[in-house]
């Protein structure tokens, strides 16, 4: 702004000298100037009206894509200012054009509305600018969450009556997030879709902050919300658990993702796997906070994704969302929530077993590398894998298809892993306890086990994965003790 206001009175200034302009320029003559007053007011209002015509094709436009485009515009204070401006500007632009008289001329009046003429034609372009950014997906996104975490800092710092009525502002926040989530599926627009995603990740986030000091009436579901589609369908006593958690808000947000993973499943997996990872996070952040309810929601969520996978057969998909569950596991371990992690491992061999019967075979043994994974954290870290790996030898199962075969071999050979681990570690009665529990293997599968183990030599999978390993991949010094692994086994 300030370079074109220079750079236009220097041309007009330097233009004026050539002409030899020497006299007052504020000498103004009132029987010379009444027909260029109205002339200023007319600009003004036209101006006005090009701003106003430009501005709301462009919000209609973006309304039509993001709902509460307009009331977001509408509440920007740059907005309200720029628009408030020029009605200002139109207003003393007319009643100047009338208060110029034969032996009075207003010359301060005039030197005013020159320059609010002059400030309404240089503030016109960079207005525009403002609201192309104001109106990018980027930005209506990083609003709504801005929105959403002062609303709730607001609540939890205000009187109980104020926390009560922020609820319905926190809930709309969220619903407008999923609703620029399933547009952007809808017009295959990634990018805005994981900004959306990622959004509701960082309000809960921020939120779990704030939590603590936020009073009593904030965790009852106020008449605000009761009427929510989400929680109006709830069973009273769900309510009340919701209430007695004081969850509703991160349960509202989790309910939202899995509406969101339900929608993407089929035309944008990779959104699933963002919601699955912005899940891991939520339940690390509540494990910070000590938050036990909240990490045991981020379990029930991520069993849901699951489950909703393994209906879709999605395969690839349910490789990706196992690998966040790991890791989450893995932050409970490190955290010395052994319960949790025990309880989580159980969900894991129970959708093994699951996608076992489904006769997908790479999922069960997706979950078995996970699992002996998980065993070999658990044991580092003091020894706390006992019943890590009970439930592990739970996982394999009879053949009920030759189809099941690979998955069965998949588990021994995750099983085999984890015991040549113990040898190396010293856990020798650990190794015999899946010693045992292979006895009753058939030789030539057994064969097989080793064979494919043994001619594992690079951790590298000859594929790009974000896993970045090989399954099977043993260091060399676990490696070596696959002899004595294999020589307690009689079939061998």
């Amino acid at each position: 702004m300030a370079v074109l206001a220079i750079l236009s009175l220097a041309i007009f200034g330097g233009f004026y000298l050539i002409d030899g302009g020497t006299g007052d320029y504020l000498s103004f003559d009132g029987a010379m100037i009444t027909d260029a007053l109205p002339a200023l007011a007319g600009l003004t209002a036209a101006v006005l009206g090009i701003v106003i015509t430009v501005v709301s094709i462009i919000v209609q436009l973006s309304s039509e894509r993001y709902t509460g485009v307009a009331a977001m515009f509408l509440r920007d204070r740059v907005n309200v200012a720029v628009m408030a401006y020029f009605v200002i500007a139109c207003v003393t632009g007319v009643w100047l054009s009338l208060a110029v008289q034969s032996d009075f001329v207003p010359r301060a009046a005039i030197l005013a509305m020159l320059v609010f003429t002059t400030f309404g034609l240089v503030v016109m372009l960079p207005y525009f600018v403002y609201v192309f950014r104001f109106l990018e997906p980027q930005s209506i996104v990083a609003r709504i969450r801005s929105q959403a975490v002062e609303t709730v800092v607001e609540a939890v710092s205000s009187d109980p009556a104020a926390a009560v009525a922020a609820q319905v502002g926190v809930i709309a926040a969220m619903e407008e997030l999923t609703d620029i989530t399933s547009n952007s599926i809808s017009g295959k627009d990634k990018i805005i879709a994981s900004r959306a995603v990622d959004a509701i990740k960082d309000f809960v986030v921020g939120y779990l902050a704030a939590k603590p000091r936020a009073p009593a009436q904030w965790f009852a579901i106020g008449e605000g919300i009761r009427d929510n589609p989400d929680f109006v369908a709830m069973d009273p006593e769900s309510l009340r658990d919701l209430e007695q958690r004081q969850h509703w808000v991160e349960w509202k947000a989790l309910r939202q993702y899995l509406g969101i993973y339900n929608e993407a499943k089929e035309s944008m997996p990779d959104i699933n796997y963002l919601i699955a990872i912005d899940t891991r996070y939520i339940g690390e952040a509540a494990l910070a906070r000590q938050d036990d309810q909240v990490v045991s929601l981020t379990f029930r969520f991520m069993n849901s994704y699951l489950r909703s996978t393994l209906n879709a057969k999605a395969v690839r998909t349910a490789y990706n969302v196992l690998n966040q569950y790991r890791l989450l596991v893995e932050a409970m371990i490190k955290g010395g929530e052994d319960d949790v992690a025990a309880a989580a491992v159980g969900h894991m061999i129970y959708y093994g077993r699951t996608s076992y019967d489904m006769q997908l075979g790479f999922v069960t043994e997706t979950v078995a590398y996970d699992v002996g994974a998980l065993c070999e954290l658990g044991h580092h870290h003091g020894g706390r894998d006992e019943a890590l790996l009970t439930q592990f030898l739970e996982l394999d199962q009879p053949l009920r298809a030759r189809k099941q075969e690979h998955g069965l071999i998949g588990i021994r050979k995750a099983q085999v892993k984890l015991a040549c681990y113990y040898l190396h570690a010293g856990a020798e009665g650990r190794a015999r306890r899946i010693a045992e529990d292979m006895k009753g293997e058939p030789p030539e599968r057994l064969r097989a086990i080793r064979d494919q183990l043994e001619r594992v030599e690079s951790k590298d999978f000859w594929e790009i994965i974000d896993r970045g390993r090989n399954f099977e991949y043993m260091p060399p010094p676990q490696r070596s003790r696959m002899a004595t692994f294999f020589s307690w086994l009689p079939q061998e």
